[in-house]
């Protein structure tokens, strides 16, 4: 098996290595973003539910830029969200602001139960730009 070729955000690196993961690897002229949720620096929960969802996007794209990429790149996104009914419309009208113009990624959208404290993570694959 070859080397991962793993990206790493400014400034993150311990909190992946103490978690034991790559925030994203590059293969095939894709990029693989490991979820990225609402944490704080110190990897802790942004306890209010809008500054999460913004953190969460704030940190996917510290991620993508890593990787040279934009939220433009992305082509696939999978959301997770904790309790969907009574948070999707909030969540949602948030995720507006980082979602850029048409076309739109793909979207698969899961609710369950427990984000280890978190109540939203966002999972992209993107395009790297060198590859098109």
């Amino acid at each position: 098996m070859s080397a991962r070729d793993v990206v790493f955000p400014a400034g993150r690196q311990a909190l992946y290595e103490r978690n034991r993961y790559s925030p994203a690897i590059r293969a095939n002229g894709f990029l693989f973003v490991s979820g990225q949720v609402g944490s704080r620096p110190d990897g802790s929960p942004e306890p209010d539910l809008e500054a999460q969802v913004r953190l969460a996007f704030e940190n996917l794209n510290a991620v993508l830029a890593a990787a040279g990429c934009t939220f433009a790149d992305v082509i696939d996104v999978t959301v997770l969200i904790v309790d969907p009914q009574s948070k999707f419309e909030k969540v949602w009208t948030i995720a507006a602001d980082y979602w850029g113009e048409a076309p739109h990624p793909t979207l698969t959208g899961i609710g369950v139960t427990w984000l280890y404290g978190f109540d939203f993570e966002l999972k992209v694959v993107a395009k790297l730009p060198d590859a098109r």
